[in-house]
């Protein structure tokens, strides 16, 4: 089993701080795995031990909503694109699947689809099954019939731009006869392993690095910046689905996937169609059999329903589409040897242990370091450096050690303790009251602490600054250009001394201090994401931006919040999602002396801009709506997920401010405060009719 901080500690009895202590080191760790998979092509773990860390993350997320953070892996999928490459930009999100790893898994998600889009029982509910490739993931468009952009997954949302590379794949079309005008094939580049023993004898001969297996084989090759390379490799492509579409192909996803096939493209031979829980688990039990007998690696099987009107009704969470997931193969295991265990110093100074192992190769990723957790996961294993260790591979990223295999000499080795001062800095480190954690104290003054906290207010979430990595970050903390984030707005007076130092010249210095001046104007929801704000996540940070609006009444709350204003307080708990914890969080930010120095600081160099709804002329937009009792025909989830796709804020608790309150069946206490104060009550019926009459003279719009 996984171990995670509080990996003893079951969900539901998780306190808030613990909750948001875990959450903080899965984002740091599966952001790690993310990079080192889909930009280094150098995974760190296997499949199962990260999808192990997505589904804590997801489970603790789901309980305690409020402590979602801004790094959460949940708003995040993959990493971003590598500089050697024109970016191209998604004209529809890339999104990642969320995992089953049983049946169990795969009987909830059906429950989940027919929960939310309000099914009765005996409905069916029509699913594809499709084995799923472990693969490079691409989307390719053509425009008229012809392949004009190719572009891989990136972060989701910006990818690679590979068109010239993926031409030279013989199994993708350069021409799609009556094709929409704008049609994008979404699937997976991939190196057969008859070709990837090939290529391996092939770099052997020559001397050169051979690739850990097919699927860094696939993606080195795709990223070659000479298209002449890429043509001499094994490469081929699966379709697995659409992105844009200029008009439909096809009734429901099955259909999609036969016309893709009868336009040239090539699908998985094992994807079938089931229509019961039993007819999907035996298609998986079947793809797996097959595993061992196919010439390229796969990783579980996918499960997308059928039709596409629920697809739409469904929509997407953060980094997933609700009307699908990926269904899991189990873990492997192998043995080797603990070399060192170091401690790491993360954003908020706690210092989590990792082994460092003699490398092995595990499924074909070669394994090097292990995560210990913290010191109550080294006292349980007992792990010691000389140690024998079983290492598991649960996914495609980090390894876990899940045993010490202990021999005659494991007693002599000297037990590890937990260190009095940081590795970094040489403050002292204590324990966390009441959480396992131990944390160094010496807080910005700690170098790793600055830098991860640096880090962050430049990540893609927060400002998005280019160029400005962990290398380069550390760079210009060591010779002092940088002590807060208001510095960075500053870089520019040294840039005659940045075009000197190693890894700079000119154009990178150019391209630098561009990024940086682009964000001088940046959006509210992107600036309170930048603060690093303990449980003020993505999500959180659009809640309070949509909330406030503009920066001066963001700015202003948070003034009377740190003046104990009771009033303010009550109206950000009835932001639906947000409580207390984020409040103190936000109050303890607020009031820190030295934030208040750097805040001011930062005030000065940029512009931040008001939130953003967009524009369209919905009934509800800027309105905020409150659901209270048993909605019948959409479901809580589905009638939130809409009102706010229509720009609607939705509440929790009943106020003047409110401006509808939806009833359903057997609605309360809220419907009676509601009339005392004179706002409007809706019925689901007539909720519905105003979404009704919206669309209607919305399409009218569209047509004229």
């Amino acid at each position: 089993m996984i171990q995670t901080p509080y990996h003893k500690v079951l969900v539901e009895d998780l306190s808030e701080t613990q909750a948001a202590e875990e959450l903080m080191y899965l984002a740091r760790k599966i952001a790690e795995f993310d990079i080192a998979y889909h930009q280094k092509d150098a995974p760190l773990i296997d499949d199962a031990s990260y999808d192990f860390l997505r589904i804590r993350n997801n489970e603790i997320e789901q309980k305690f909503p409020h402590l979602r953070r801004s790094d959460s892996p949940s708003f995040r999928v993959g990493s971003a694109p590598l500089d050697s490459f024109e970016k191209s930009q998604h004209t529809q999100p890339m999104l990642s699947l969320d995992n089953a790893f049983s049946d169990e898994d795969v009987h909830d998600f059906i429950d989940r689809v027919r929960r939310f889009l309000s099914l009765p029982e005996n409905e069916l509910i029509e699913v594809v099954c499709e084995a799923k490739m472990d693969g490079l993931s691409l989307s390719i468009r053509y425009e008229k019939g012809y392949l004009v952009q190719a572009a891989t997954r990136g972060d989701g949302y910006i990818g690679e731009n590979v068109t010239e590379n993926i031409k030279t794949i013989r199994n993708i079309p350069l021409y799609i006869q009556d094709a929409p005008d704008i049609l994008e094939v979404r699937g997976e580049v991939y190196m057969p392993r008859s070709g990837f023993e090939k290529l391996n004898k092939s770099q052997e001969e020559k001397g050169e690095k051979l690739f850990a297996n097919p699927r860094n084989a696939a993606a080195g090759s795709l990223r070659q910046l000479d298209s002449r390379i890429t043509a001499k490799r094994d490469l081929a492509f699966q379709a697995f689905g659409v992105g844009e579409m200029s008009h439909p192909i096809a009734q429901d996803w099955w259909g999609i996937l036969l016309w893709i096939e009868s336009r040239g493209f090539v699908l998985n031979s094992l994807s079938r169609k089931c229509k019961t829980l039993k007819e999907i688990i035996e298609s998986y039990n079947f793809i797996m059999q097959q595993r061992p007998l196919l010439d390229y690696d796969i990783d579980g099987v996918v499960y997308k329903i059928n039709r596409l009107d629920w697809q739409e009704r469904l929509g997407f969470i953060a980094r997933s589409p609700r009307w699908a997931i990926a269904h899991k193969f189990p873990a492997e295991k192998a043995e080797t040897w603990v070399e060192d265990i170091v401690f790491q110093v993360g954003r908020t100074g706690v210092l989590t242990p990792v082994a460092e192992l003699k490398a092995i190769n595990i499924g074909g990723v070669v394994v090097k370091r292990a995560t210990l957790h913290n010191m109550d996961e080294i006292e349980r294993l007992d792990v010691r450096i000389g140690d024998r260790v079983i290492v598991q591979r649960a996914g495609d990223v980090i390894p876990q050690i899940i045993d010490v295999m202990r021999d005659e000499e494991h007693k002599k080795r000297e037990a590890i303790i937990a260190p009095s001062i940081c590795p970094i800095c040489a403050t002292h480190v204590e324990k966390v009251p009441g959480q396992v954690a131990i944390r160094c104290m010496g807080g910005v003054f700690c170098k790793a602490q600055r830098i991860q906290k640096l880090r962050y207010f430049v990540s893609k979430d927060a400002m998005d600054i280019e160029g400005l990595g962990i290398r380069q970050l550390e760079t210009f903390v060591d010779k002092g250009y940088i002590e807060n984030p208001a510095d960075i707005f500053q870089l520019k007076k040294y840039e005659v001394l940045i075009e000197q130092m190693e890894g700079f010249g000119r154009k990178s210095v150019d391209n630098l201090l561009l990024s940086i001046e682009k964000r001088r104007a940046i959006s509210l929801e992107r600036y309170i994401i930048s603060l690093a704000i303990p449980t003020v996540g993505v999500q959180n940070a659009k809640l309070l931006a949509r909330h406030y609006m503009t920066f001066d009444d963001f700015q202003k709350a948070m003034e009377r919040l740190c003046e104990g204003d009771e009033e303010l307080k009550a109206e950000i708990m009835a932001i639906d999602g947000l409580g207390e914890t984020l409040i103190a969080e936000l109050m303890s930010f607020f009031n820190e002396k030295h934030n208040q120095q750097w805040l001011y600081k930062l005030s000065q160099e940029i512009i931040v801009e008001d939130y953003k709804v967009e524009e369209i002329d919905s009934p509800f937009i800027g309105k905020t709506l409150i659901f209270t009792g048993t909605l019948e025909t959409l479901g809580r989830r589905e009638a939130k997920a809409l009102a706010e796709k229509l720009g609607a804020k939705v509440s929790s608790s009943v106020s003047r401010k409110t401006n509808y309150v939806i009833a359903g069946a057997k609605a309360g206490s809220k419907v009676k405060k509601a009339e005392e104060l004179g706002i409007e009550i809706l019925s689901e019926e007539e909720f519905l009719e105003k979404l009704k009459d919206f669309s209607k003279n919305r399409s009218e719009e569209e047509q004229r």
